[in-house]
């Protein structure tokens, strides 16, 4: 069986569970365990795609396309063929490991977290719906597909989100993603079809051939990157589109982790990153800047928000926006790296919170915790461990990933003068580190506030505590690098490769234009090029803006997350300042905070009221002018079928009744003539021929 093969069964598995589930579901006693296995089996067949592409085999791109419609030629029309099919590149052999790993660990913490719901079997085919969805995104060798699986994704994220549909809150959160995700999609769908009709394919290469050879460019090919980017705006939570995530924490916190971890909101990034090829330098600025203030705005709400989903959902909006913006300055591998390793940190945190909120019998108010981490040990220090990822702390995946965003992200601030992205992005390293040991201090340390709850309170079973322990360990630097302080020697960065832009030097990236600097040469380099044959080599004035720029990155990175830590436990833990006097002192700016930037407040005010008002002058002007319309007509057609209806009685009708009259009057009077008897005949002609006689006589 090839890996292209395999991959066909890593991506029906899920499908096939789903299946069983929902028609069968009731009928199987543990279907959840049925499940469960069918996600484990994905794992190591996503396990062993990566290991063969990536270590072994070193393979390029797998492709498997087929045509699905292909219309003859027609008058006058080149006809219509549409190819579509799966391919295995390094990131995608990269995602499948990472989506099912998650989608695995969250389906075995569930056997714990939601044993006792009334549609257990339901949420368990759900589950296997939603990971058939997402891998079908990372395995698309083709935009449309992609398109097909990206919706696919919605109707079971809105599926999920809204489990507890009998809640209002969950099933208004599942109609909020679910609409606020369609917007984003709208722009998706008319960049695909502006690619579409400019070059007439859907394949990825196809498309990256067609921009190359000019037959896409100008400003209708930076549209067409920014439109295609909206979807990533929607289904990863930027601004503006950022406001159904938090509402999401409504559904099960399994699926919290599901959804904000790896999966649905990574689905984002992943689009950014396997179109990057086509995007222009304007279009890349664009989603630079979308990045930055995502990740900025998501950090100052988290530090003032109490719900401990809350405040992870906030962290995750931050965090893509911290992925994106790496993809937008051009840290395209760094971008991709910190995709993994928030998969492993962000989805820990969720199960983590969800394993709190278990023992706590699901409160998820952290003023009403705190002095836990005596109960919940492996629970503590898991949390502590992803808590540290998050913050950038060195030893753990995230220093490793962040740090490379963030020199990329200054970096690009120097070449291009763009200094506001890198001063967003350190600000939040602050905001990061400070919002994550803020939730830890609170819920884990200090006394407990709720006496009956805490007493009560216990450590998790082994079925959630193993996925933390295993999340855990993925958090650190070990899995990804021998070297703790160089990402660049990590074997993602190394096998995730930025790819060369197929956009038109017009429209390419002045800030990394070709620089060739002086280099003393390997003596067993190849003395073939001229490059080598001068020592010298060719770098990018990006890269090399990366490398000046890297030590002091690193150390202003680092000092503002060990600020942001120690400010936590000044306020929180040795409290030296007093955190209520310090919010009144702020009052204006914490409720500002506190109340989300007002988002939905102003969506409330301008979309959604705006869409009610249209929505009722929509219905007067249906109810009053195309109703008045169609009814006036039927008023006019009654009035005229009326008169037309006395026109054919009295005139028409009447016509024929006279004559019908006339003509029975006239034969009334020949029938008294019209006797049959012969004798009255001859009578009659004999009185005939009288009357001639005496007539013609006269003459």
């Amino acid at each position: 069986m090839t890996l292209l093969h395999l991959a066909i069964a890593v991506l029906f598995l899920p499908l096939s569970g789903f299946t069983l589930l929902i028609f069968f579901g009731k009928k199987i006693r543990r279907s959840d365990l049925v499940e469960t296995a069918i996600l484990f089996v994905a794992l190591a067949f996503s396990l062993y795609i990566m290991i063969e592409k990536l270590f072994i085999l070193h393979l390029g791109t797998l492709d498997l396309t087929f045509r699905w419609i292909d219309i003859g030629a027609l008058v006058g029309h080149p006809g219509f063929v549409l190819d579509l099919g799966i391919a295995i590149d390094n990131i995608t052999a990269i995602m499948l490991v990472v989506v099912t790993l998650i989608s695995s660990l969250v389906h075995l913490f569930s056997l714990g977290y939601m044993h006792d719901d009334i549609r257990y079997t339901r949420y368990y085919a759900y589950l296997g719906f939603f990971s058939f969805s997402m891998l079908g995104i990372v395995l698309s060798n083709n935009i449309l597909m992609m398109y097909v699986f990206w919706e696919l994704v919605g109707i079971s994220s809105y599926l999920l989100i809204g489990h507890w549909f009998e809640k209002k809150s969950a099933s208004d959160a599942g109609k909020k993603a679910f609409i606020v995700n369609r917007v984003g999609d709208v722009g998706f769908f008319i960049g695909i079809m502006i690619v579409f009709t400019s070059l007439h394919t859907v394949l990825f290469s196809g498309i990256f051939k067609g921009i190359a050879a000019g037959q896409l460019s100008g400003p209708l090919l930076t549209a067409a990157g920014i439109l295609i980017f909206c979807g990533a705006v929607g289904k990863s939570a930027q601004f503006p589109l950022h406001v159904w995530l938090p509402d999401a924490m409504e559904g099960p916190t399994p699926v919290s982790a599901l959804i904000h971890a790896a999966t649905m909101v990574a689905a984002g990034v992943y689009l950014v990153a396997r179109v990057y090829p086509m995007l222009d330098a304007d279009a890349l600025t664009v989603i630079a800047y979308i990045g930055a203030m995502t990740a900025f705005l998501a950090a100052t709400i988290a530090i003032t928000q109490n719900d401990i989903k809350k405040v992870l959902a906030y962290s995750t909006i931050s965090q893509l926006g911290y992925m994106i913006l790496g993809l937008g300055v051009g840290a395209y591998s760094a971008g991709f790296f910190h995709l993994v390793t928030h998969a492993a940190f962000k989805a820990g945190l969720f199960l983590g919170s969800g394993s709190v909120i278990y023992a706590m019998h699901h409160e998820q108010d952290m003023r009403n915790m705190g002095g836990l981490r005596k109960k919940m040990p492996i629970t503590y220090w898991t949390f502590v461990i992803f808590s540290l990822s998050i913050s950038g702390i060195p030893l753990t995946s995230g220093f490793l990933s962040k740090d490379s965003i963030l020199g990329g992200a200054l970096a690009y601030g120097m070449l291009s003068g763009n200094y506001i992205i890198p001063v967003l992005g350190y600000g939040v390293v602050f905001l990061t580190a400070f919002y994550m040991f803020r939730l830890i201090i609170v819920t884990f340390h200090g006394e407990p506030r709720d006496l009956h709850k805490f007493e009560h309170a216990k450590e998790s079973p082994a079925v959630m505590t193993i996925p933390l322990i295993v999340l855990a360990s993925l958090s650190l630097f070990i899995f990804y690098t021998f070297n703790p302080f160089s990402p660049e020697s990590s074997w993602i960065m190394k096998d995730v490769v930025k790819p060369e832009s197929v956009v038109p030097a017009a429209q390419s990236r002045g800030w990394s234009k070709p620089a060739v600097i002086e280099t003393a040469m390997s003596p067993t380099a190849s003395s073939t090029s001229s490059q080598a044959q001068s020592g010298t080599k060719s770098v990018t004035y990006y890269e090399e803006a990366l490398e000046e720029s890297h030590y002091f990155g690193m150390g202003l990175s680092l000092t503002l997350a060990f600020l942001g830590i120690l400010a936590a436990f000044i306020i929180y833990h040795w409290k030296k300042i007093d955190a209520e006097k310090l919010k009144q002192s702020v009052k204006p700016v914490y409720t500002f905070l506190l109340n989300k930037w007002y988002f939905d407040e102003l969506y409330g005010a301008t979309v959604v009221a705006g869409t009610v008002r249209l929505s009722r002058m929509m219905a007067w002007f249906d109810g009053h002018i195309i109703d008045g319309i169609v009814n006036g007509a039927a008023t006019v057609t009654r009035g005229a079928s009326t008169l037309s209806g006395q026109f054919d009685h009295y005139v028409v009708d009447g016509l024929v009744n006279f004559s019908a009259r006339f003509t029975g009057l006239l034969g009334r009077g020949a029938r008294q003539v019209q006797t049959g008897k012969i004798q009255t005949y001859i009578v009659f002609a004999l009185l005939g021929v009288i009357i001639i006689f005496f007539a013609f006589r006269q003459f």
